[in-house]
């Protein structure tokens, strides 16, 4: 039964990622730029600024800060490690190109979100905010139709992020676990572990979780980084190969990854779409609901915030994990140097080589270059413990957006309830099989994406209006 629907959810997902998600991602990330004239480039220094300025923080509201490390949360998890290694296994170094392009647009179309999510929150009698596409979606689509597509999308969002998307964090972390343990039949404890601790954390609210972000974002993010830069450092060598590596495989990724070149093509813009998008988020609606907490002089502030989020999670985080495994990998001696055969397994000294475990096959190389045979045991439980940050804030994040969700089609009343039901997924997902996960959650990721991506083409005036009216007067630009 598992692999009737595995097959089925992923043809599905072929024709939607290779066709209605590239034409929607570019083409509102395109648009934006271009109506903003490339808010992305203009106002990035300024969006820089506005992280770290001091802003006035209200009684039920987060300072910039705590709202983009919420946002980063869920944006930087398994997709910065797990998802790259799979665009890049599946579309060659090239995917991580088309990575690139997808977060440069997407700068612009995050900005276009952020602002409209602050632009149409509501804050209600208790001093209670709420945001997020649902009510940008219902000011864009009046009557039936609105109420149908925000409907619409609330369901998406509680099914993609507080199910299962739960379910691929919970399921990355005990995979790198095992594979450390090398005891898969103990991912029920995994599965424990991570309940008991995403519970107390939910059970406090947003404030508990932008507490427990705006500590864990940039303590995970130097941790992973340093540890990127060693492995580089080790292979130095190698560096100026991987970068070329990326461009020349991303037009020609059939000496990759075999097949046609329109094939091979197709499959490398493909895989860096759909995984980019998984990574950071952008025209998926997830994160404007933690830039609609923010307490700020004028949604353009929290635009030009929203945008770093995506620099850090793909030109920084991801980039690093793509580096780190392509040096390790393709270049040089590395076992896929010469062309990756999905019919045939290959492998990396006695261990076979898949997207879940190509992170930790490089690190532990790596670190077995200074180390000895003692590297490859602290390779492994680095980028498990990465790991576990990442895809654990990314469970925080999300669940959170869920539950605003929740009690927009609910009320307060569906809260708890959905809580219970989000930690048994995060509780299913360590015992599930890796790559149905992966196809659901993408399945169902593109669903939110198609009411979003209609509401931000039609509220374009009011983006570009914020952006007009903020330059002519602003102190930071």
């Amino acid at each position: 039964m598992e692999q009737f629907l595995l097959n089925i959810v992923a043809t599905a997902n072929s024709y939607i990622s290779n066709y209605v998600l590239l034409v929607l991602l570019v083409g509102v990330g395109v648009f934006y730029s271009v109506k903003t004239r490339f808010v992305q480039v203009r106002c990035f220094g300024e969006g820089w600024r506005r992280v770290f300025a001091k802003n006035k923080k209200g009684g039920n509201g987060l300072s910039t800060f705590q709202a983009l490390t919420t946002a980063i949360a869920a944006q930087v998890g398994t997709g910065n490690i797990v998802g790259a290694c799979g665009a890049i296994l599946l579309g060659g170094p090239g995917a991580i190109f088309w990575m690139w392009i997808i977060a440069f647009l997407g700068m612009a179309t995050i900005y276009a979100e952020a602002v409209l999510a602050q632009e149409t929150r509501q804050i209600d009698g208790d001093g209670n905010i709420h945001g997020g596409p649902v009510y940008y979606i219902k000011r864009a689509f009046k009557g039936k139709l609105g109420k149908f597509l925000a409907g619409f999308f609330a369901v998406a969002a509680i099914i993609a992020l507080g199910f299962i998307g739960s379910m691929v964090q919970s399921n990355s972390i005990a995979e790198s676990i095992s594979s450390i343990t090398g005891a898969p039949e103990y991912g029920w404890i995994v599965g424990i572990v991570l309940v008991l601790l995403a519970g107390f954390i939910f059970l406090g609210g947003i404030k508990r979780i932008a507490a427990v972000t705006e500590k864990m974002v940039p303590f995970m993010a130097i941790l992973y980084l340093l540890g990127g830069l060693f492995v580089i450092c080790v292979n130095i060598t190698n560096l100026p190969t991987a970068f070329g590596a990326i461009f020349k495989y991303a037009f020609m990724p059939q000496a990759i990854i075999g097949g046609s070149i329109g094939y091979a093509l197709k499959e490398a813009i493909s895989q860096g779409a759909k995984r980019g998008l998984f990574s950071n988020e952008a025209g998926m609606g997830s994160t404007p609901h933690a830039h609609a907490m923010a307490d700020v002089e004028k949604p353009h502030d929290q635009g030009v915030a929203a945008m770093v989020g995506v620099f850090i999670d793909t030109f920084v985080v991801l980039t690093m994990t793509a580096l780190v495994v392509i040096i390790s990998l393709y270049c040089g001696d590395g076992p896929l140097a010469n062309a990756y055969d999905p019919s045939v397994k290959q492998f990396f000294g006695d261990i076979a080589i898949a997207k879940t475990n190509m992170a930790q096959l490089s690190f532990a190389a790596a670190f077995a270059k200074i180390f000895g045979e003692a590297g490859y045991t602290i390779g492994n439980i680095f980028v498990a413990v990465c790991l576990f940050f990442f895809a654990f804030s990314t469970v925080i994040g999300w669940n959170f957006f869920g539950k605003v969700n929740v009690e927009y089609l609910f009320g307060k009343i569906g809260v708890k309830i959905y809580s219970v039901i989000a930690l048994v997924f995060i509780f299913l997902g360590t015992l599930t099989s890796n790559d149905l996960v992966w196809e659901l959650t993408d399945f169902v990721n593109y669903l939110m994406v198609l009411p979003n991506a209609l509401a931000l083409l039609a509220l374009s005036a009011m983006v570009v209006s914020a952006v007009k009216t903020a330059k002519k007067n602003n102190p930071l630009k």
